[in-house]
């Protein structure tokens, strides 16, 4: 069983930084894949970054590529997720999640079992 609890969400203006923290509590194994996901109002669960826990490789939404870095903390079993040049369709509610399957990077919310409450991110114009 794996708790995940988010922190650092906010409002900001366009152009600014914000970092997200999510603790896990329970065992992390290896294998696993921890990943930020965000929802918008009235819009689907979408994937934004993820990284494998023991190989920390690391995937990225086309959407945040080159803006968003996320990064992890193994001996705090943390995973944080850095945003910068945030424009207002970042706004959403940001979910940290993790995934027990041990194949590549998964990118699907049905992929992932463990989620944590959400953190709200609002970026103003």
């Amino acid at each position: 069983q794996v708790q995940l609890v988010e922190s650092g969400g906010g409002l900001v203006q366009a152009g600014d930084s914000l970092k997200l923290s999510c603790a896990a509590s329970g065992v992390i194994y290896s294998s696993y894949t921890l990943g930020w996901f965000r929802q918008a109002p009235g819009k689907e669960r979408a994937f934004v970054a993820a990284v494998k826990w023991r190989l920390n490789k690391k995937e990225y939404s086309d959407s945040v590529k080159g803006r968003f870095a996320i990064s992890r903390d193994a001996a705090m079993n943390t995973v944080y997720l850095e945003m910068n040049s945030l424009k207002p369709e970042d706004t959403a509610v940001y979910y940290c999640a993790a995934s027990p399957d041990g194949w590549g990077v998964p990118k699907q919310p049905t992929d992932y079992k463990y989620w944590g409450q959400g953190t709200q991110v609002t970026v103003s114009s």
